[in-house]
């Protein structure tokens, strides 16, 4: 991320989305023509998807107090920083990150039928019980819908994952725009 001051105006470069730039622009109205005519505009679907493939998943009112930051892998994309500061909750989430019980990430899926933030994700291993819960989706362009899920990491390693129940649309793993660590888990 980066961030350039314009007068009184902020642009700042977030995280790509499917290998696609994308800036946030913050400032008066009476800037915003000026700068629409400086930087592409995208759909607002096409925003949607692209925050998606992200990799960055933020809290909304259907996940407020659902994750600590690892669970959506905040830490490797720099949302969090374990050398600085004192926050809310740091105490659970400095002893997941320095035991190393890590057993939740974020992943990214894709299927063909609807998801919304909140809606809970289940996995053939042991389906009598939500695996996960989504956090953020978007349709895909090509069709379907595509999520950045919190899941356990034994998810991810064999079974099917299903949207909504055991029988469920089935949910397709797709690669994070980033690596994500597996040694840590426990």
């Amino acid at each position: 991320w980066s961030r350039h001051a314009l007068d009184d105006a902020l642009l700042v470069r977030l995280p790509d989305g499917a290998g696609q730039a994308r800036w946030l622009w913050a400032g008066p109205a009476a800037q915003t023509d000026a700068m629409l005519n400086a930087l592409p505009a995208l759909a607002l679907e096409r925003w949607d998807w692209l925050e998606v493939h992200s990799g960055v998943a933020p809290i909304v009112a259907n996940t407020v107090e659902a994750f600590v930051p690892q669970m959506l892998n905040y830490e490797l994309v720099g949302g969090v920083n374990f050398q600085k500061g004192c926050y809310p909750g740091q105490e659970i989430v400095a002893r997941s990150q320095y035991r190393g019980t890590i057993k939740r990430r974020a992943a990214l899926v894709h299927g063909d039928a609807a998801a919304l933030p909140g809606q809970e994700v289940f996995w053939s291993g042991d389906d009598a019980q939500p695996s996960g819960l989504i956090a953020l989706a978007a349709p895909a362009p090509g069709g379907g819908w595509d999520a950045l899920v919190e899941l356990k990491l034994s998810a991810l390693d064999d079974g099917s994952l299903h949207l909504g129940s055991s029988g469920g649309a089935r949910l397709q793993p797709l690669a994070l725009p980033y690596a994500v660590p597996r040694e840590n888990a426990a």
